[in-house]
């Protein structure tokens, strides 16, 4: 049995044929990047920073602290005042999702139950982020993000 010889168009063909291997995995990374996440913060930086400090000192003001868990199908929020005690917000609009992209984002329907905002989700293991923003009966803003860890079951 007598075999081809290595010649340099076969050379040329395996080294051509790996790179375009890499290159298409690099582009399909890329593009599932770019298109399950979508890196906004804010619309426009600039004009969020000009409100920022503002929003900020009214914030802190409230005396507000929070704390969320996720319980079995339950994400539980709790909110406090400066002395401990359970705060019933005027408004809290929320979501919840993964860190990483929208796909599995839900709008909590938060219930003030025995001094903390219950709601059902669905939340598999991972990393999880609660963003909301509550409003007190005056109509100040509370913003936060609370970033949560659902441990696999065993």
């Amino acid at each position: 049995m007598t075999t081809a010889p290595f010649t340099g168009r076969k050379f040329f063909f395996i080294v051509a044929s790996a790179f375009g291997v890499i290159i298409a995995v690099n582009f399909a990374m890329a593009y599932m990047a770019v298109s399950t996440f979508p890196g906004v913060e804010a619309k426009n930086s600039y004009v969020a920073s000009q409100t920022f400090d503002a929003e900020r000192r009214a914030q802190l003001a409230l005396g507000w602290d929070v704390g969320a868990k996720i319980e079995g199908d339950l994400l539980v929020l709790t909110i406090t005042d400066a002395d401990g005690a359970p705060v019933e917000v005027a408004t809290l609009e929320a979501i919840f999702g993964r860190a990483t992209h929208v796909n599995d984002d839900q709008v909590p329907a938060f219930e003030f139950q025995n001094g903390a905002y219950v709601a059902p989700v669905e939340a598999g293991p991972g990393n999880w982020n609660l963003r909301f923003v509550a409003t007190d009966g005056e109509g100040g803003k509370f913003r936060q993000r609370i970033s949560l860890y659902q441990r696999p079951a065993s």
